[in-house]
């Protein structure tokens, strides 16, 4: 038997008294859903696909309107990715490079998300409920990520605020592809 954690939460919710009830469903903190806590893989499989392109091998190419991200391997080939992406009004292009990895990451929401959220956490440590997955890779001096996502469903979504979501599983073989420097490129 499942049991569902919005159900469970809720519960415990009820049976905390007002005055201490300091919960804040982290599924809603950057668009989630139903299966924050959950994991899953992602109705989207990586996959290894023909791509010719002039990039180096190492680069990435996230191509927004598709909601694919591509790992360029050389020799004409790439893995593809499913991810969420921004939804309406916060989507965007350019190109950085990877700033920072972080395995775990802990959160703090910027001051635009606390000001349409002012509900939010002040800080959330790194874990499984976290809204950045199991790791994180840092989109140069933006406030975007490529990140993780106990929320398989919203892969292939425009669910974000900005930031390239993928499955914890998939976050994680990427992570360990890619190095801090390396080209991202956004294409909107």
């Amino acid at each position: 038997m499942r049991i569902h954690v919005g159900i469970v939460a809720a519960l415990l919710l009820a049976a905390t008294s007002h005055a201490q009830a300091q919960w804040v469903d982290s599924r809603d903190i950057m668009g989630g859903g139903p299966n924050f806590f959950g994991g899953g893989a992602s109705a989207i499989p990586r996959e290894t696909v023909y791509y010719p392109t002039h990039y180096a091998p190492g680069t990435i190419i996230i191509n927004t309107p598709e909601r694919r991200l591509y790992l360029i391997l050389g020799d004409g080939q790439a893995l593809r990715y499913g991810i969420g992406v921004g939804r309406d009004g916060f989507r965007w292009g350019g190109v950085h490079r990877i700033s920072a990895k972080k395995e775990w990451p802990s959160w703090t929401p910027p001051r635009q998300m606390l000001a349409r959220r002012p509900d939010l956490p002040r800080h959330m440590v790194g874990g499984i409920e976290n809204p950045l997955g199991a790791r994180a890779l840092y989109l140069g001096s933006t406030l975007y990520r490529i990140h993780g996502s106990n929320e398989p469903e919203t892969i292939g979504q425009a669910v974000s605020s900005g930031c390239f979501r993928m499955t914890n599983e998939d976050v994680v073989d990427l992570y360990s592809r890619v190095s801090v420097g390396a080209t991202v490129i956004v294409k909107n």
